[in-house]
């Protein structure tokens, strides 16, 4: 994908439990590295001077206001008129188009235990977004529709990192669906932290989604 100058980019540290965006505009391009303006902390509205190494999910909006995220690294600075960093620009497969709404729901295993009345179950979720899950039940559980329990998220990622998202939330729905017992989960208390990770993740997920589908082609 070819990228304009001037379109702003909103950065998100990827690998560190930092919760912070950063806007900047893209300043030139070449080949496979995009040349951005220092970026300003979106809260702080402070400068930040990037570490070379550091790697960012990268989300901007295109003139058809079709939103689009890819991860990039920083590999250094280029001096002139004006002070650009340069960040590692991926081929067209690793730019992902992305709905408005954060909580992009992605199918795929995730392992959870949830608590209820002091009561552990272990189960596997067929999704996950940042806003909730669905988890098959396999064998007859304490808890019902309405009932608020404690859950643990295993978030496995591709550069071998896990993450443990710990909520609190409540069981919206449960159902059989082709003779499988599902139970619809709603997320009542993730902090930014844990939000970040499964955005994250189910970023990396889709990525990993669309790599597959075109070596299939």
């Amino acid at each position: 994908m070819e990228l304009k100058i001037g379109t702003h980019l909103t950065l998100e540290p990827i690998y560190t439990e930092l919760v912070e965006k950063f806007r900047c505009r893209i300043v030139e391009q070449q080949d496979n590295v995009i040349f951005i303006d220092y970026p300003v902390n979106v809260l702080t509205k402070k400068i930040a001077f990037l570490v070379d190494g550091a790697q960012f999910r990268v989300t901007f909006s295109t003139d058809s206001k079709e939103n689009y995220a890819f991860n990039t690294e920083v590999l250094g600075r280029k001096a002139g008129n004006v002070q650009m960093i340069m960040l590692s620009l991926p081929p067209k497969e690793g730019f992902l188009k992305v709905q408005r709404r954060e909580y992009v729901r992605i199918e795929t295993p995730v392992d959870v235990a949830i608590e209820f009345n002091n009561q552990f179950y272990q189960f596997v979720a067929e999704d996950i977004s940042a806003g909730g899950t669905a988890i098959h039940i396999k064998s007859p559980v304490g808890f019902d529709e309405g009932d608020r329990v404690k859950m643990v998220v295993v978030l496995p990622f591709t550069n071998g990192d896990v993450s443990y998202v710990e909520t609190d939330a409540i069981i919206v729905r449960i159902f059989d669906r082709d003779e499988i017992r599902i139970a619809s989960v709603h997320f009542t208390d993730t902090d930014d932290v844990d939000q970040q990770h499964i955005v994250r993740f189910c970023f990396e997920r889709q990525l990993l989604f669309r790599k597959k589908e075109l070596n299939e082609i």
